[in-house]
């Protein structure tokens, strides 16, 4: 059988994570996989313990929790031949959704892996993300949120209740009390966007936030980022509008666009309007603007269902 390094999230899934994990740990033994727990206090130690068994060899890399723990996983083995495997069992499970893996049963997310390990993994994009002054890059796969999308994601982050996307429904409120248009320019393949704006995605997935459909055409495995902008809606204009982007409608608002493009910097403009929260990506912190975020084709190989 195969030699698999697992980390679980403790907290994901509103502190079920610890027993989503020894359930996990459990059915890989029992099904005779050699399994080796690299789970650790903190990500920063449990990355670690990651890439020195990655090093050191697996067939494998598991990763149980939510999208947090698909990003750690994300960066240990982007750009080589290890493969990702995940069991989902987080708050949001937006990666998991767009890969149609299965969200919170351990036994066929077990049974998914071990489908791949037999017939072979998955190549999908990864992208790299970081300072455009600097060399340093971070791996993402859903989706770089830059705008209110970026704001509500840090406050749900520091909330326990509710679970699943209600929690970002209940950020919404405190972060639309105070909302003013941020200030973006981007520049994409197909040139310069600059204006004051509400929301600014940069989407290899379709989904952010638990189910809410941001970039409804986006593909995991097509070499280009939907840029999913909106203009600058008032506080009005957003709660009417976010009702429609947990089934996509909203790109249909003429204050929409979606820009479809390999790489894309975003930077703000103090002209247009108040600086822009700090970025995250499959819901992580990343870090204030300008940002720059770039497709690498097939640079991930998951263990998940080919298309048909």
């Amino acid at each position: 059988m195969s030699h698999l390094g697992v980390v679980i999230n403790p907290v994901a899934g509103v502190g079920r994570g610890s027993g989503v994990g020894a359930a996990a740990l459990d059915a890989l033994r029992r099904r005779g996989h050699h399994v080796e727990d690299l789970t650790a206090r903190d990500l920063l130690t449990a990355t670690a313990h990651a890439r020195r068994a990655a090093v050191a060899g697996l067939d494998a890399l598991v990763v149980v929790g939510g999208d947090g723990l698909v990003h750690l996983g994300a960066n240990v083995v982007a750009d080589t031949d290890l493969p990702l495997g995940i069991v989902a069992g987080g708050t949001g499970n937006d990666v998991a959704r767009a890969l149609d893996l299965p969200r919170g049963d351990v036994a066929a997310s077990v049974a998914a892996i071990e489908r791949a390990l037999l017939t072979g993994p998955r190549a999908i994009d990864a992208v790299s993300v970081g300072s455009p002054r600097h060399s340093a890059r971070e791996w993402f796969l859903g989706a770089l949120s830059c705008g209110i999308d970026a704001a509500v994601n840090a406050r749900a982050n520091a909330m326990t209740w509710p679970k699943g996307s209600a929690r970002y429904v209940r950020a919404l409120v405190p972060e639309l009390r105070a909302f003013r248009p941020y200030g973006y320019r981007l520049t994409t393949d197909e040139g310069v966007w600059e204006s004051a704006g509400t929301v600014v995605v940069a989407a290899n997935g379709p989904w952010i936030g638990g189910g809410i459909r941001v970039a409804p055409d986006a593909r995991l495995d097509d070499g280009l980022l939907d840029v999913v902008v909106a203009g600058p809606f008032t506080r009005a204009g957003v709660v009417r509008i976010f009702p429609g982007m947990y089934v996509g409608r909203h790109v249909r608002h003429p204050q929409v666009q979606v820009i479809r493009s390999r790489k894309v910097l975003v930077e703000p403009a103090g002209h247009l309007g108040r600086t822009p929260p700090e970025a995250h990506a499959d819901g992580e912190r990343i870090g204030p603007l300008p940002l720059v975020a770039e497709v690498h084709p097939g640079a991930v190989r998951v263990l998940a269902p080919h298309p048909t």
